[in-house]
């Protein structure tokens, strides 16, 4: 369709047709996913959005779309006023804004394969107020009036090597029939990609950047299982390794599937699987179980054989983030760089290591005002040149089949602003509390959250977004269950207690809008800490990205003598682990950035 006005117009007389007064429309798809394959961008092909998280509203007469604070610029950019109205989350939520804008005996569609229970539950408690129905759609309207509508990928799966998963896959289900015989259940639904892909040790390519398969599968108390994919994706050597216990059954039987357990109880992920799970089993006569996803933990909490594969895959991540910078420190003077060119180079550096499988998210490359926009995505038309004097941002990852990396540098070209320096200073001051915490265990998400925010609170500046989600292995580049961040927060899970193994971001910022935007990211590890006299085990962070932290950005008259102390003994670090890997002047250059700090 030639607009998004076309599109959205289209949208709306298909709901007439169905005698539907509005439509929810989420950006997810049936396994709840942050990222999902092209035939699921049902969000951003009606509105132009580009973000990876929102939804939308659309009714008769008026449309609203709904994000949150990391997103507040980059959808006035991406989706027309005229059309849609821009609600910000938390502050509302889209059962708010139905309770008012909804209108009197409305019928509301949704896709239940799009959405949780708990949603439908709140959305119909909203539209009550209005004597407004929330009606299950059968087949999403969406896709209806969507011309060459993407069909899902038919990429086949791969094996995730045994001593890069450091378990084999017969061991993780009969860890999860152990856990189903203490549950009293007979099976576990399992819909997260990543879950599925962690607990029978294999990966898939049907979601850019996210190494995951499109499959569901359910779990039996005896450690066997069925795996609903489409069986053209499996080859032999997939089935081999799956074995006897796994049966392949196409991806469409999961839901006829579900309604073979009358009688049967079956554990379920209530914040991991759509309605539609629910109300099939719900028809089939099933006991259903409200549980946490058995494998969110074991997922979470990497093994020896992780932990090295992501410190391999952070040295080799590293070296070609500096090779990259070090170019970037002899171009971009020059003039000529834009943000997807620079971008571009990037990528070709990754390529080099020549086992990069993926980017682990799209490369965030901004420049000047484009790195105050947290999640910003540059695309053709809103490149931009990088310039003289203006902080460039580089937030950037690759899937490597050994672990997943995601890191982020702020740098100057030119010459910085005192106000710039400073802002990065209090940034950078917030990055070495969370790498240096000592924490009793326990200790949650949120309540290390303001470590990283005090120095820019002390100025009355902040930052809207999380300070650190987890990292999974050679698996989603957001994964949790652990985030630091606010309780509360539009990016909720920062009330899960911390634990050795958790891999976890540590990534304060500041943005200013229409000037400037600053992140340090770096990786760490939870681990195990001795501390003297200690009444309790202590954890804290060990640092695993390693690259230089821009010095020219830094006002070193803010720094504690402790804080200095990290810095140059982080760069030192980064010179012991990357120098070997660069050669020629690349190497001298390295040598230049990592030394210690001066004034």
């Amino acid at each position: 369709m030639s607009s998004y006005a076309d599109r959205l117009s289209a949208l709306r007389e298909e709901l007439a047709r169905r005698r539907l007064d509005g439509f929810v429309v989420p950006l997810t798809d049936e396994h709840m996913s942050e990222y999902v394959g092209a035939y699921a961008q049902r969000l951003a092909w009606l509105t132009g959005f580009q973000g990876s998280a929102g939804s939308a509203v659309v009714l008769p007469a008026e449309a609203a779309i709904f994000t949150d604070g990391r997103y507040t610029l980059q959808v006035r950019e991406q989706v027309d006023g005229a059309h849609w109205q821009y609600q910000s989350v938390p502050e509302t939520s889209i059962a708010r804004w139905l309770e008012t804008h909804a209108p009197s005996g409305g019928r509301i569609g949704y896709d239940p394969w799009l959405h949780t229970r708990g949603w439908v539950s709140a959305a119909k408690t909203a539209l009550a107020e209005k004597g407004a129905e929330l009606v299950a759609v059968e087949t999403n309207p969406v896709d209806a009036v969507w011309p060459d509508h993407p069909v899902p990928s038919d990429a086949r799966l791969i094996v995730q090597p045994e001593e890069l998963a450091g378990k084999s896959a017969a061991a993780k289900r009969q860890e999860i029939a152990d856990w189903l015989a203490e549950k009293g259940a007979d099976a576990v639904v399992l819909s997260a990609l990543d879950s599925i892909a962690w607990a029978f040790n294999v990966r898939g390519a049907d979601v850019d950047r996210t190494p995951v398969a499109l499959a569901f599968a359910l779990v039996n108390a005896d450690g066997t299982a069925e795996l609903f994919v489409e069986e053209e994706k499996v080859g032999d050597d997939v089935r081999r390794h799956l074995g006897n216990g796994v049966r392949v059954r196409p991806r469409a039987a999961f839901a006829s599937a579900l309604g073979g357990m009358r009688g049967k109880t079956i554990a379920v992920d209530p914040e991991r699987a759509v309605a539609a799970i629910f109300s099939a089993l719900d028809a089939a006569g099933a006991r259903i179980k409200a549980e946490r996803d058995p494998t969110i933990l074991p997922k979470a909490i990497k093994n020896d054989a992780e932990v090295a594969g992501h410190k391999a895959a952070q040295a080799r991540d590293g070296a070609a983030l500096c090779r990259f910078l070090h170019w970037l420190s002899i171009e971009a003077p020059k003039g000529g760089l834009t943000e997807l060119s620079a971008a571009a180079r990037l990528r070709a550096f990754r390529d080099a290591t020549a086992v990069l499988k993926d980017l682990s998210f799209d490369t965030i490359s901004a420049a000047g005002p484009h790195a105050a926009v947290p999640h910003y995505r540059v695309d053709e038309e809103s490149n931009l040149p990088i310039k003289i004097d203006e902080i460039y941002l580089v937030d950037s990852g690759g899937q490597y089949q050994d672990g997943t990396t995601d890191v982020t540098r702020t740098v100057i070209v030119g010459t910085p602003t005192a106000e710039m320096r400073d802002r990065f200073t209090r940034v950078l001051k917030g990055h070495i509390a969370i790498a240096t915490a000592l924490f009793p265990d326990g200790t949650r998400g949120s309540q290390l959250d303001s470590f990283a925010r005090q120095y820019l609170w002390a100025a009355g500046l902040d930052y809207a977004h999380g300070t650190g989600h987890g990292v999974g292995s050679f698996l989603a580049v957001h994964e949790g269950p652990q985030r630091i961040s606010p309780v509360g927060s539009s990016q909720a899970g920062g009330d899960e207690p911390l634990r050795a193994g958790m891999l976890i971001s540590n990534e304060p910022g500041y943005y200013k809008a229409g000037e400037y935007g600053i992140r340090i990211e770096n990786l760490v590890l939870v681990v195990e800490r001795a501390v003297a006299g200690a009444e309790k085990p202590v954890l804290g962070f060990e640092t695993l990205t390693f690259a230089p932290i821009d010095r020219a950005l830094i006002e070193p008259a803010l720094l504690s003598p402790a804080e200095r102390v990290w810095l140059d003994a982080y760069h030192a670090d980064v010179a012991r682990i990357i120098g070997p890997r660069l050669e020629g002047e690349a190497a001298e250059w390295l040598s230049r950035a990592t030394a210690p700090l001066e004034g």
